[in-house]
């Protein structure tokens, strides 16, 4: 495993859409691994694979209940809304108050390939919310309450 840099704003490549990861192979075993070590030693709770350069749907996220790791996750079902202040790893040292879904149900592939659903109220809402937009280019900046 290895430590990955963690991408800031100013890299062009936070701003693009992932594409789907068709075969989990030893290769993104090995990116989500060096993934998780990044996450943790940046003290984030979550990390899209964007952020350390690679354009494929891969999220890894830990709010303290062990980590999860979805590939081409999509949010199938969501209600109620919150605001909460949000910040990211790519944009150290900043933060903004963002609505989002109280409650969210995400469905994608576990590192195995398997078909996995998971719900996530609150905290890991928004966090299952906050790495999926990262997947498609969208930073938690462009949803701040103004």
């Amino acid at each position: 495993m290895a430590l990955r840099k963690i991408r800031t704003k100013e890299e062009e490549v936070l701003r693009k859409k992932s594409k789907v990861v068709k075969n989990i192979d030893d290769r993104t075993k090995v990116l989500i691994k060096d993934m998780l070590e990044t996450m943790y030693d940046a003290n984030g709770v979550g990390l899209a694979a964007p952020q350390v350069g690679i354009l494929k749907r891969i999220v890894v996220i830990d709010v303290g209940q062990g980590p999860i790791v979805l590939i081409n996750p999509e949010i199938i079902k969501q209600r109620g809304s919150i605001e909460a202040l949000e910040g990211c790893l790519s944009i150290p040292g900043e933060q903004g108050k963002v609505i989002r879904p109280e409650y969210v149900k995400v469905k994608g592939l576990n590192e195995n390939g398997q078909q996995i659903e998971l719900e996530g109220e609150d905290f890991l809402a928004r966090a299952f919310c906050h790495e999926i937009d990262h997947l498609d280019g969208i930073l938690y900046t462009d949803k701040v309450k103004k």
